[in-house]
C-alpha cells in the first residue's frame, strides 16, 4: 500500500482525461526529431524519463496541453524519453527532468520553459510564442463519480463489476495515476457490465472506513458475485489493469479499448467447427444441426457470439469454402478506414469468428 505524502494538487483531471490524451503527445525520438521540430511549426517539448516522479505529475498537465492544441496545426507537443534517447538530450543541455524546452518554427535553437508546470501556464506561453489563441480543452472523463449518494446503487449492483479507486484531493499518488485510470475507463466504456469508478475518500470518509481504506490510493474490485470488495494488488500500468479486468470480467479489451482476437469466441462452438470444417458437404448438414442446438444453450453475451456463428456456417455452406477467407480480407478493407467504435466492435467480432472458418 502506497501512502501518499502531503503534496497539495488538484483532481480535477480525473474527470477531464480521456483516452486519446497521451496520444496526442508527439513522441520524439533520434530518427525523427529533425523531421518534426524545427521545420514548419513552432515545437514545445518535454524532456523526461520515465522514472521521474515530477514527470508523471506533469503528465496530465501535459497530455492536456496536447489535446487542447491538437487542431492547432501551427505547433507540436511533444516528448522525448531521455532514458531511451541520451544523446538527443544531451545534446540539448538537458541535466534534469522534466526540461521543457520551446523551438521556434524553423529554428533548432531552443528557448527553456521556466514557469508553472500547469496546463494553463504552458497555454498562455505557447500562445504566447506561436501567436495562437488556444483554448484549454474541456474533455469528459468515463470515469464514474461516486458519492454517498449513489455508491450503494453503482457499486453494489448485482448485474455490474465494479473497480473503484479510493482516492484523496491531496495525495500526489493519485494525481499520477489519474491518467492512466482515465485510459482504463475509456478502454472499457463501451463495456455495459463493467464500471470504472472513483470515490473521494477524504469527503467521504465513512464509506472509505466501512471498506478498510487507510491509504490512497486504494483500489477495490467489486464483482458482480462479490458486493464485500476484493483488493486489488496488482500493476498500476495500463496493460496491467486491462489484463485483470479482462481476466474477471470475461471481457475481450486491448489498452485502447478495441476488441481483441478471443473477442466473440466461443469454445463449445470452435470444437464443433473444426468438424464442420473438415466435413463433406452432406455431412456439414448434421455438424450445423448440432451447432444450432448449441447457440440455442447459450446466453448473455454468448448467445449473440453465437448467431454470428450460425450465420458464418449457413454461408459457408451456401458460397462454399473461400466465403470466410473473402468475408475476412473484406472486413479487414471496412476496419482500415474510420469507423465508428460500435461498427468497429461489429466488424471485428465477425471478423474473429470467421477466422475460425478460414
Amino acid at each position: 500500500m502506497l501512502i501518499c505524502p502531503k503534496i497539495l494538487s488538484s483532481l480535477v483531471l480525473l474527470s477531464l482525461l480521456s483516452l486519446a490524451l497521451g496520444d496526442d503527445v508527439v513522441v520524439l525520438t533520434q530518427d525523427n526529431f529533425d523531421k518534426e521540430v524545427g521545420q514548419d511549426r513552432g515545437a514545445l517539448v518535454e524532456f523526461y524519463a520515465p522514472w521521474c516522479g515530477h514527470c508523471k505529475k506533469l503528465a496530465p498537465e501535459y497530455e492536456k496541453l496536447a489535446a487542447s492544441f491538437k487542431k492547432a496545426k501551427s505547433v507540436l507537443i511533444g516528448k522525448v524519453d531521455c532514458d531511451e534517447h541520451k544523446d538527443l538530450c544531451q545534446k540539448y543541455g538537458v541535466s534534469g527532468y522534466p526540461t521543457i524546452q520551446w523551438f521556434p518554427k524553423g529554428s533548432l535553437e531552443p528557448k527553456k520553459y521556466e514557469s508553472a508546470r500547469t496546463a494553463e501556464a504552458l497555454t498562455e506561453f505557447v500562445n504566447s510564442e506561436a501567436g495562437t489563441n488556444v483554448k484549454i480543452a474541456s474533455i469528459p472523463s468515463s470515469v464514474v463519480v461516486l458519492s454517498s449518494d449513489n455508491f450503494d446503487q453503482i457499486v453494489l449492483d448485482e448485474t455490474k463489476d465494479v473497480l473503484v479507486e479510493f482516492y484523496a484531493p491531496w495525495c500526489g499518488h493519485c494525481k499520477s495515476l489519474a491518467p492512466t485510470y482515465e485510459k482504463v475507463a475509456s478502454a472499457f466504456k463501451n463495456e455495459e457490465d463493467v464500471v470504472i469508478a472513483n470515490l473521494d475518500a477524504d469527503k467521504h470518509k465513512d464509506l472509505a472506513e466501512k471498506y478498510g481504506v487507510s491509504g490512497f490510493p486504494t483500489l477495490k474490485y467489486f464483482p458482480k458475485g462479490n458486493k464485500a470488495g476484493e483488493d486489488y494488488d496488482g500493476g498500476r500500468d495500463l496493460d496491467d489493469f486491462v489484463t485483470f479486468i479482462n481476466e474477471k470480467c470475461g471481457t475481450s479489451r486491448d489498452a485502447k479499448g478495441q476488441y481483441n482476437s478471443k473477442a466473440g469466441i466461443v469454445e463449445s462452438l470452435d470444437s464443433l467447427v473444426k468438424e464442420f470444417i473438415s466435413a463433406s458437404d452432406e455431412e456439414k448438414k448434421t455438424v450445423f444441426t448440432r451447432i444450432e442446438d448449441e447457440v440455442s444453450n447459450l446466453k448473455g453475451s454468448t448467445a449473440r457470439y453465437g448467431k454470428i456463428y450460425l450465420k458464418a456456417a449457413k454461408s459457408s455452406m451456401e458460397k462454399g469454402a473461400d466465403y470466410a477467407k473473402n468475408e475476412i480480407q473484406r472486413l479487414d478493407r471496412i476496419l482500415s478506414k474510420a469507423v465508428s467504435p460500435a461498427k468497429a466492435d461489429e466488424f471485428t467480432l465477425k471478423k474473429n469468428i470467421l477466422s475460425t472458418f478460414a
